[in-house]
């Protein structure tokens, strides 16, 4: 049975028979599987006994993974309700499927659950709302120290913090503002280990990921509504089609057609993506014309390449914002991909040490997880970690 050393097979064939979609020798395969060792057996029925949501085991290798993907989601209310459904559902049913990829493949090979080695007496814990407010004046407030109420007035605008700890601008009342000549921009940006809402002058609402920014006007005026960010965002805007939206981000700009839609553009990635969930966009770089996305659609612009060609491709948008929504999610993601959502995450340094194994992940974990919890699941597909202080090391 050559075919097992295939990290997926496995989960595969499990997860045919969760669907009664096996062939004749595809069962055969997998009782030969469960009689070769009794642990093999007794993992099985204990995934079968546990599950709640078999049908979607499909997640792993095979062509189903998007449409299981948003069963899960749905079945789970992920989509009903952009604020009031269970993250830690979703979470709990996303880690069930990632523990049965790296599950099986650790029975496969008949190892035992291995320890991360960690030379430290304190756990590492996830990010929070963290983010630094930067006014026109200069003058920076801590949005994570920061009271909530009135934080300042700029111009005829009022900046507050709510109780959900979100930035929100608005026009001040009549008679407290001061009158300004000239736009006045702030910027919000959040550190390694830290993300934040806020809510624009003209009602957008804005998440930033960690290690991110937004540079905008404390009120919009003129021909359209123009932001500035880097690193991730995922944006909801109030469209005004008498006043286009427009984001730019490392010589491209994103205009907005009534849209959902997510950018990611860090300097460490190595294309800047954006991606459509509701409406639609138009993406451009200084040497293309627009490219109009529709719903389900990635544009795509390798970082740092002139001229920058977008190529547009077809992903699970849902999954791509799994990070607002309270997950660390990953699809056939390599261990170098997924150690760079950990390192923005945890704010921890990231360093690799020999032969690293060539894995790929697919999966989503709660953004709640100590890292500890987090890599001892990572350990079962044959990839060790070093944790001292706030480095870790990838080892083979």
């Amino acid at each position: 049975m050559d075919n097992f050393d295939d990290l997926y097979y496995v989960s595969r064939l499990i997860s045919g028979y969760l669907k009664d979609d096996l062939s004749d020798n595809e069962k055969l395969e997998l009782e030969n599987w469960l009689d070769a060792n009794p642990a093999n057996r007794a993992q099985f029925e204990r995934m079968i006994a546990e599950n709640k949501l078999q049908s979607d085991f499909s997640a792993f290798g095979g062509a189903d993974k998007a449409s299981a993907w948003k069963r899960i989601v749905k079945e789970t209310g992920y989509r009903k309700s952009k604020k009031s459904f269970s993250y830690y559902r979703v979470a709990a049913a996303a880690s069930i499927i990632l523990g049965l990829t790296i599950g099986a493949y650790s029975l496969l090979h008949k190892k035992p659950a291995p320890q991360i080695a960690q030379n430290q007496t304190h756990e590492i814990l996830p990010g929070g709302n963290k983010a630094i407010l930067t006014l026109a004046n200069g003058n920076q407030i801590s949005l994570t120290d920061a009271k909530n109420g009135k934080l300042a007035v700029q111009g005829n605008t009022a900046i507050s913090k709510t109780s959900a700890g979100q930035v929100v601008y608005q026009a001040a009342p009549s008679g407290t503002g001061n009158p300004q000549s000239e736009i006045a921009y702030n910027t919000v940006s959040t550190p390694r280990g830290g993300q934040y809402h806020l809510t624009l002058a003209d009602g957008t609402n804005v998440w930033l990921n960690a290690a991110s920014s937004i540079k905008y006007p404390i009120a919009f005026t003129g021909n359209d509504r123009q932001v500035e960010i880097t690193g991730e965002a995922y944006f909801e805007v109030v469209h005004n089609a008498a006043q286009p939206f427009k984001v730019a981000v490392n010589g491209q700009t994103v205009e907005d057609i009534g849209t959902h839609f997510n950018i990611n553009a860090y300097s460490d990635e190595p294309a800047i993506k954006t991606t459509l969930l509701e409406g639609a966009v138009k993406v451009s770089t200084a040497k293309q014309n627009g490219v109009t996305l529709v719903p389900g659609q990635q544009a795509q612009v390798i970082a740092g390449k002139f001229p920058s060609k977008i190529n547009v491709v077809v992903v699970d948008a849902d999954e791509t914002v799994a990070w607002k929504n309270g997950l660390t999610s990953f699809d056939n993601a390599d261990i170098y991909e997924l150690m760079r959502q950990v390192g923005r995450w945890y704010d921890v340094k990231v360093l690799y040490e020999g032969d690293i194994p060539q894995k790929h992940f697919t999966g989503a974990v709660s953004r709640s997880a100590k890292l500890s919890d987090l890599l001892k699941i990572l350990e079962l597909s044959d990839i060790h970690f070093k944790v001292e202080g706030k480095t870790i090391t990838v080892m083979p």
